[in-house]
């Protein structure tokens, strides 16, 4: 094995050993070499592998069993959602498949959001909307497009489709950069997304789901062009 640089040390064989087990050279279920021997094969002291091992068990990749060893954890099997900005960051693959969740859970949670909303929140919703068309530059267009949808999730009223909002939205926004491309003029985001408030806000439930399903649809073509 290649000796790692010392500069980050601790970093360095974090990475190298995540990449291992997402790449499948430490395949779930099977325990790592020796503590010693895999130390001595990257080139570092035990203490820095146990930092590293420290960090990847709190990721969810590994679990330490005192006595018996380190072994990869089945994060496909035992894993929550908390792993996808790792995932996403590690292969754009699993880019798609958030897309689909979002797809699902947005259509939804305007549905939702159209019999439950609030007088404030119809205001609320207005002013980010508004904010959308005010934001200089595409990235700011695209954090101000996200908070739309987490005041849609609120106005649901359910507590658990604002954590999926959050969930969500943290698995891509570390690659965001690559999925501007809805985001690039801001009066064009923000009038492909008004359909879905101008439903929410007048309560038409049916209405709103159309104009979700229609804007994430949309939104996600031109991003996963864009990442292709």
């Amino acid at each position: 094995m290649e000796t790692l640089p010392r500069a980050t040390l601790v970093d360095a064989l974090e990475g190298r050993l995540r990449e291992d087990i997402l790449n499948g050279r430490h395949t779930a279920g099977s325990y790592l070499p020796p503590e010693r021997e895999l130390a001595d094969g990257y080139g570092v002291t035990r203490t820095t592998l146990k930092h590293a091992f420290g960090r990847l068990v709190q990721a969810g990749l590994l679990e330490t069993r005192h006595g018996v060893g380190t072994r990869v954890r089945d994060y496909l099997r035992l894993g929550g959602a908390d792993l996808l900005p790792m995932l996403v960051r590690h292969s754009p693959d699993w880019v798609g498949e958030i897309f689909e969740v979002r797809r699902g859970i947005g259509a939804l949670i305007a549905e939702r959001a159209a019999t439950r909303v609030s007088g404030g929140q119809q205001g609320e919703l207005r002013a980010l909307l508004a904010a959308v068309g005010e934001a200089a530059g595409a990235d700011a267009v695209q954090l101000a497009d996200v908070e739309v949808h987490r005041a849609l999730a609120r106005a649901t009223g359910n507590r658990v489709y604002v954590l999926l909002t959050n969930t969500l939205f943290n698995a891509y926004l570390p690659v965001r950069a690559s999925l501007a491309g809805p985001f690039t003029d801001a009066g064009v985001a923000r009038d492909r997304l008004a359909p879905v408030v101008e439903s929410v806000c007048a309560g038409n439930a049916a209405g709103a789901r159309e104009a979700a399903e229609k804007y994430l649809t949309d939104t996600e073509r031109i991003m996963l062009d864009g990442l292709r």
